[in-house]
């Protein structure tokens, strides 16, 4: 039996597997167009195994083509003098292992070519690649790189202008086409700051999975297990992961192996639930690697932030240091509206708990002088919780913290408001035995943080305050999301750090729908008669 894989290449004779027919189309299309492309994208998003099937798909087309791959991981800690002869070797080596599978042998002057080959710099290897080319036979000679951006720096700008040399010199040339894959661009890539000399890549975008593809690759299960998944659960997880590669496969591992769900139920949203405090809870490397490069800049919280946050958002410029870094990272990407977004729910819940204090100062002041069941206090005698009573109780623990809450250890004080109703909407999720994930609409502008307590949906939506307009649009948006998620109505908290701000608690029926509004003043600065230590 095949399994869902998340620890390097997919193979379909293990595993399952997302054709991606489209985009292979596309890519061999480029190629038999002899273009040079480039692929810069996250790590852990699919890149080594789609163009693991491209070269499949080119071998299977016979003589035509001569692909190889390389790979440049093993460069990483290299200079040019050391990297151009090993570059060599291993081109000859991948050159003989194409004729091996084929069961073929090189002719004579091949061997002899490659047996006698050498490239030391740039301008051998350019003359090798043209004796080559006179080699093979009208075969044309296909080159991808993996790991590109490990090249040796000082090895970068002399191989691209190589290549761009031998792209230029016309129609019949060796390397006919390659692939360069990597996580940085080449701009990122051009340490000197200079003009690129690749100025003729073509690029190539790897989209993540769509529905139809996380479909497609939970069917495949279906049809060996016989276990099928639920329509809304497919749905959940693609909506959490926004199709992700890594991330909707580990979905799946949780799912079929380690949940020990019986083959013969149905995989469900209450499964779902279980699998998504799994995941935001285990050390996976892939959110391990994306914590720790965003912790690496202290500029990266109110950056993210403000895209979470504010309805205006950030325009995606690429130019820009932290959004160029941001975006290498993968944990933003442009909107359709040219605008940057977290690029999915699990990464921005990720990000808000990576910068959420451990510890916060203000835990035992959540709760009110005189409850006397803690958090249980805000569920019915049939389990149902009492969001109206919670959320009371969060705007006037707001108010009775006061200034403390600037003495929240390294937090922005533009934000403080919206980590503190996280923690403390966290702590009762994890007191009354529910569950809590973000469902990010856009991105950006609002975090919409959806509560699972027996079976029921609890919507809360949070933004900083933008205005009147914003603020009843807000209301809008969140009643049509709450009629998409088949909830009865929603709660919307705005946090409002104007210097005079005004606080509103609002009851209204939109569209049908009960909608709960609060705008809660934050305190910006400490009061001047306040003295002495907290």
């Amino acid at each position: 039996m095949r399994w869902f894989e998340t620890r390097g290449p997919v193979y379909p004779e293990d595993n399952y597997v997302v054709a991606r027919t489209d985009e292979l189309s596309d890519f061999i299309a480029r190629i038999e167009k002899g273009r040079y492309i480039v692929l810069f994208a996250p790590r852990q998003t699919g890149k080594t195994t789609f163009f693991q099937n491209a070269l499949d798909s080119l071998e299977a087309e016979g003589s035509t083509y001569f692909p190889i791959q390389l790979n440049f991981e093993g460069y990483v800690d290299s200079d040019a003098t050391t990297f151009y002869p090993s570059l060599c070797k291993e081109i000859c080596k991948q050159i003989k292992s194409v004729f091996q599978k084929r069961q073929q042998n090189p002719d004579d002057r091949l061997n002899h070519f490659l047996a006698n080959a050498q490239i030391t710099e740039p301008i051998s290897m350019r003359e090798f690649f043209e004796d080559l080319g006179g080699l093979l036979e009208n075969q044309r000679f296909v080159v991808i790189i993996d790991e590109f951006d490990s090249i040796p720096r000082d090895a970068i700008r002399g191989f691209l202008h190589s290549l761009r040399q031998i792209y230029l010199s016309g129609r019949t040339r060796c390397p006919h086409s390659i692939g360069i894959i990597g996580v940085k661009d080449i701009t990122q890539l051009n340490y000197d700051r200079s003009i690129s000399p690749f100025n003729i890549q073509d690029e190539f975008k790897l989209p993540n999975f769509t529905l139809e593809q996380v479909q497609e690759l939970f069917s495949q299960y279906t049809d060996e297990v016989g276990q099928p998944f639920t329509p809304e659960t497919i749905a959940a997880i693609h909506k959490q992961t926004a199709g992700q590669p890594v991330l909707v496969n580990r979905f799946a591992q949780i799912l079929t192996e380690e949940l020990d769900i019986p083959k013969s139920e149905p995989i469900t949203m209450e499964h779902f639930s279980e699998a998504h405090i799994q995941l935001l809870r285990e050390g996976h490397t892939n959110i391990d690697h994306l914590i720790t490069n965003i912790r690496r800049d202290q500029r990266y919280e109110a950056f993210l932030m403000k895209i979470a946050s504010y309805d205006e958002g950030v325009r995606f410029r690429l130019y820009n240091e932290l959004i160029n870094e941001l975006a290498t990272y993968g944990v933003i990407a442009e909107g359709a509206d040219g605008m940057c977004e977290i690029v999915n729910p699990i990464y921005h819940y990720c990000i808000i708990d990576a910068f959420k204090p451990i510890v916060n100062g203000l835990e035992q002041e959540y709760l009110p002088d005189g409850n006397s069941e803690g958090f249980q206090d805000y569920l019915t005698s049939d389990g149902q919780i009492q969001m109206a009573a919670l959320l009371d109780n969060f705007r006037d623990f707001i108010a009775r913290a006061g200034f403390k809450i600037l003495q929240v250890p390294d937090t922005p004080r533009e934000y403080v408001g919206q980590h503190l109703l996280f923690a403390y909407l966290e702590q009762f999720v994890q007191n009354v035995g529910g569950a809590m994930y973000l469902e990010v609409q856009t991105g950006r502008g609002r975090m919409d943080l959806l509560i699972l307590h027996r079976n029921q949906k609890y919507i809360v939506e949070t933004k900083i305050w933008g205005g009147d307009n914003r603020y009843q649009a807000g209301k809008a948006q969140l009643a049509a999301y709450a009629r998409s998620e088949g909830a009865e109505g929603g709660y919307y908290v705005v946090f409002d750090h104007r210097n005079t701000p005004e606080s509103r608690v609002e009851t209204e029926t939109i569209d049908g729908l009960t909608i709960r509004s609060y705008v809660i003043p934050v305190i910006q600065a400490r009061p001047s008669n306040e003295t002495g230590s907290v």
